[in-house]
């Protein structure tokens, strides 16, 4: 698997986000929340994945969009360990529920934990 963020992976559907946020189940790593649903595509990839910042706790854009980039990049470098092995596809939503500005080394460590609570869950079900 590269290490890319392409157009195919990413989240863009208003009604599979509705159907996630009503359907779906999370896993939390503080200040970091996954929201994620077991789901089909028609294009044939294995997870398609969104990112949000809440606009309540960040009031500029460009902070939000900072932080989006972070949680991007975080995702980007450690797709590969973590869904190397899925089958089954899934939709993503990562959001972004702290009140502070984050580093890029917290956003990164808190990624790792979260794909971890995440495969833990899925495999034990």
């Amino acid at each position: 698997m590269k290490f890319t963020y392409n157009k195919k992976e990413k989240l863009k559907s208003r009604t599979l986000i509705e159907q996630m946020f009503e359907k779906g189940q999370s896993v939390s790593a503080f200040p970091l929340r996954l929201v994620y649903l077991p789901t089909t595509f028609d294009d044939d990839v294995l997870f398609k994945t969104g990112v949000s910042v809440s606009k309540r706790n960040f009031k500029k854009a460009v902070d939000r969009n900072r932080i989006k980039r972070l949680l991007r990049e975080a995702f980007r470098l450690h797709k590969a360990i973590y869904f190397n092995n899925i089958s089954t596809p899934y939709a993503f939503m990562i959001m972004y529920i702290g009140k502070e500005k984050p580093t890029f080394e917290i956003v990164e460590s808190k990624m790792k934990q979260l794909f971890e609570k995440f495969s833990d869950k899925v495999t034990s079900t």
